[in-house]
């Protein structure tokens, strides 16, 4: 296995760890508002927020390693991505502003209680995955163009874009299934029936709509970049092996059991569908102008940031497990007994 291999093997696995987390955390954040919005505040708002203070502070880790790492490791992506992404990340990072705003006031200061925070709150966790989906359409190509030696993005063409909106609509979806499915069994944990039961019925809701975008970029693909989707194909068995872990999730969640499977077999379809779907796009960062190859850092740096980022993931991996075993999963915490703040 080759160092660049291996350096975007570490970089994606950092970044579907982000995923599922702060898809817990953004999902969380809309529930939060909706039910705020629909009066059902007094049923799921312990639990959400027994769930954000102990976790809220350590979202972002894994994303800063990734964006950090692929800088590192590919240096001219920063060429190819780096003005086209002034927009979409300049937006990102004022929604993640909102988001920090809020968690500090309502975790460190006065709590904060007003409506309209708790909406625009939870707005943000659905804006953010929406403003950082759009960057694996780009990655297909057919959005960044050459202006001489200089990329500049086509607006016009990636938001009438089907493939984009596709990804849009998937990534806001997936972000509510893995929250509802995890907050079902965060529920079921606590012991209350009612926001077990309200949590349960948003995560089959939002289980249709997850997998038929997901099968709808596929076909989207199809027209948009031939060569991706004839890989893609290539991997049909590892989607299908996704495809039946997902309907595992949905039959526990239908017949009321075992939470906790159910959300480790979410993980499972979402990382080997999201592992698949990287493993047909290699060597490609950007089809057709970048490749791992093509932009790989130089190999001492390439063995110390592989060095550094498994010695981070050592430190994250137990340190998460931790903070859930000793906060979010302890018996008087997640029942709301403990005087725990973070």
């Amino acid at each position: 296995m080759t160092l660049e291999i291996i350096g975007i093997s570490v970089l994606w696995l950092f970044l579907f760890l982000y995923v599922i987390v702060a898809s817990i955390d953004f999902g969380a954040g809309f529930f939060n508002a909706y039910s705020a919005f629909t009066n059902k505040q007094h049923i799921l708002t312990g639990i959400i927020q027994r769930y954000l203070s102990p976790v809220w502070e350590v979202t972002n880790v894994f994303f800063v390693f990734f964006f950090v790492g692929v800088i590192g490791f590919f240096p001219q992506t920063a060429f190819y991505y780096g003005t086209t992404l002034l927009v979409p990340a300049s937006i990102a990072l004022i929604l993640l502003s909102i988001r920090g705003s809020y968690y500090a006031f309502a975790t460190y200061g006065a709590k904060i209680n007003h409506r309209g925070y708790i909406y625009m709150y939870g707005l943000s966790g659905l804006l953010l995955p929406a403003s950082l989906s759009p960057v694996l359409a780009m990655s297909e190509g057919g959005f960044i163009k050459m202006d001489g030696d200089s990329p500049y993005l086509d607006y016009l063409a990636l938001f009438t874009s089907p493939l984009t909106w596709s990804i849009v609509v998937l990534s806001l979806a997936a972000v509510l299934y893995i929250s509802a499915v995890f907050l079902t069994w965060y529920a079921s944990k606590a012991g209350d029936a009612k926001a077990t039961h309200l949590m349960r019925k948003y995560a089959l809701l939002w289980a249709g709509p997850t997998i038929i975008t997901a099968t709808g970029i596929i076909f989207e693909l199809r027209s948009h970049n031939a060569e991706h989707y004839s890989r893609l194909l290539d991997l049909w068995w590892i989607f299908g092996l996704s495809f039946l872990l997902f309907l595992g999730t949905v039959y526990l969640l239908w017949k009321r059991r075992n939470y906790g499977w159910a959300f480790i077999l979410l993980v499972g379809q979402f990382f080997t569908a999201f592992f698949a779907y990287g493993v047909s796009h290699y060597p490609y960062l950007l089809y057709p102008y970048l490749t791992i190859y093509d932009s790989f850092t130089n190999e001492a740096m390439a063995i110390s940031l592989i060095i550094a980022f498994i010695a981070g993931l050592g430190l994250l991996l137990p340190s998460l497990y931790l903070l859930f075993r000793l906060f979010l999963f302890d018996k008087d915490y997640v029942k709301g007994k403990s005087d725990y703040h973070a």
